[in-house]
């Protein structure tokens, strides 16, 4: 895969070292995914995932171990021309409360 592959953005919102950690510790315990990039913004950070199913998997973790909220979308990327199938980009926000 291209070192700018990405199926889904995970947004932390505000950027906390604790959160972070964690996402890391947990991206570096799965083989198959890797971050493509990361970019620092005005309100957090946003890490591009080349898993989306790990991606929709971690927003929940997060949840239960600091609280806060998550919201989950979905955009439409490309179409699969062999097999007609619509292929989607994710993007999962989680939102500490109280920082």
């Amino acid at each position: 895969m291209q070192s700018s592959y990405f199926e889904a953005i995970l947004q932390i919102r505000p950027a906390d070292q604790k959160v972070l950690d964690y996402v890391y510790a947990r991206i570096y315990e799965r083989k198959n995914v890797f971050v493509s990039k990361e970019v620092q913004t005005k309100t957090g950070i946003d890490i591009y995932l080349s898993d989306q199913k790990f991606a929709r998997m971690l927003g929940p973790k997060l949840k239960k171990v600091f609280g806060g909220t998550v919201k989950s979308t979905r955009s439409l990327f490309s179409v699969d021309r062999q097999r007609s199938k619509k292929i989607y980009r994710v993007t999962v926000c989680y939102r500490l409360e109280g920082k």
